[in-house]
């Protein structure tokens, strides 16, 4: 079993019109380079969908490959978004159903590891990755998920 210290939440930087799932990253991630990263699996461990539905990714027992430095003891979730509508401006333009589902996803992992801490992408890389600050998200719902 894997010792889980962190939750990281990430966007998929794809516009709001863009309905895909695990299967579609799954596919970026595993194909071979330069069309893919060419890795064994898709990196998230759940993505959340438009409609809020959670695409299963890599098995919570499995490292996962989304956050340099910080794969082996944290769990990857990405929501479908996160992009404006051309492309070019990180947008938190998530859906009510991903912002429940995100929820639900949280809680859920926070009783199967309650020591575990909730992030943002970009408190580890230097990017806009999820589009929003998570730990203001997170102080907005007075710390309850």
């Amino acid at each position: 079993m894997r010792n889980i210290s962190k939750i990281i939440i990430h966007c998929a930087a794809t516009p709001p019109d863009r309905d895909i799932g695990a299967a579609e990253i799954r596919q970026w991630h595993t194909l071979p380079e330069p069309q893919g990263n060419g890795w064994v699996d898709i990196g998230y461990h759940g993505v959340i969908r438009r409609d809020g539905t959670l695409d299963s990714g890599r098995p919570l027992d499995q490292v996962g490959a989304h956050t340099v430095g910080h794969n082996k003891s944290s769990i990857g979730i990405c929501l479908i978004g996160g992009v404006s509508e051309d492309g070019k401006t990180p947008e938190a333009n998530f859906t009510t159903a991903q912002w429940d589902s995100l929820r639900r996803v949280l809680h859920d992992l926070k009783s199967r590891y309650p020591d575990a801490t909730i992030h943002g992408h970009n408190e580890f890389s230097p990017n806009a990755c999820p589009a929003f600050n998570v730990q203001a998200w997170l102080a907005s719902l007075g710390g309850a998920v």
